[in-house]
């Protein structure tokens, strides 16, 4: 179950907190622009991070994006990053906050300690903190990944259990995708959503790169007719940004899974029921 521990960390403690041997920054910018925030990663870093490349930290054999990775695969991947088991890693991105859920979802299926700084480099820059430029070297970790498999669900789990009556099944996804009346940004999709799907933009809770506090988190989660006693599960278009919705969810001391796959693999399943309006 989600700790005491607030998910996300502001600017202001980060710095002060800034090199303890048992911290580790980590930047998991990502955009569909492959490489251009990693070339920007090395040009303005938090000191000592290193890139959690999103698209790497994946299983590769997929025709999906970024499909999650095994144990083995993520924790290769920690440790290449110099992450250590007891380590509390802080995770943040470019934009502000966008992706940088997905890289603190992924620690928390393997059992390890994660948080993400609020407002990402942005509010990192407002408090006055240090940049560093060209690509971290860390010293190799010991991570070992315990995976909970508890916290994903796949598509005929997900269909199943939303048919049933057992989960409560969100889309974070913005409203006119989720309506069917805008484009998808993968070609060869078609918009709309899936039966018994309610929609909860991920923007709706964001105010100024900040995820809002835990009062105007539930009334917007209450308001988009989700039911905070039940269990939840989560997508969007490819399982990037359901993760800031998990992490709302954690604020309000709720647990919720990740479906993966998200849209970018219901839709194009051939037998995918899709719905508009």
């Amino acid at each position: 179950m989600p700790g005491a521990v607030d998910p996300v960390i502001a600017a202001d403690e980060l710095k002060a907190r800034l090199g303890e041997p048992a911290l580790r920054v980590l930047d998991a910018s990502w955009s569909v622009a492959e490489g251009a925030l990693e070339t920007a990663h090395r040009q303005a870093r938090i000191p000592g991070a290193a890139f959690f490349d999103i698209d790497a930290v994946a299983e590769q054999d997929s025709p999906l994006p970024h499909v999650f990775p095994s144990a083995p695969t993520f924790q290769a991947h920690a440790r290449r990053l110099g992450v250590n088991d007891g380590d509390e890693v802080v995770v943040y991105d470019q934009q502000g906050l966008f992706s940088a859920a997905r890289a603190w979802f992924c620690f928390k299926a393997m059992s390890g300690c994660a948080r993400v700084l609020d407002g990402g480099l942005p509010a990192w820059r407002e408090a006055g903190g240090v940049l560093e430029t060209g690509a971290a070297d860390p010293t190799a970790g010991d991570f070992t990944a315990r995976p909970r498999p508890e916290l994903l669900i796949d598509r005929g789990g997900l269909r199943t259990a939303v048919a049933e009556g057992a989960i409560q099944w969100i889309d974070a996804r913005p409203a006119p995708r989720f309506r069917g009346e805008a484009p998808e940004p993968r070609a060869g999709l078609r918009s709309g959503h899936g039966p018994g799907a309610v929609n909860l933009p991920f923007s709706d809770l964001i105010d100024h790169d900040r995820l809002r506090p835990a009062g105007a988190l539930r009334s917007r989660v209450e308001a988009a007719g989700i039911d905070l006693a039940r269990p939840v599960a989560v997508s969007c278009g490819s399982g990037v940004t359901a993760c800031i919705v998990l992490l709302a969810l954690e604020r309000l001391g709720v647990e919720g899974r990740l479906y993966d796959g998200s849209w970018a693999e219901w839709a194009s399943s051939p037998d995918a029921e899709i719905v508009t309006g």
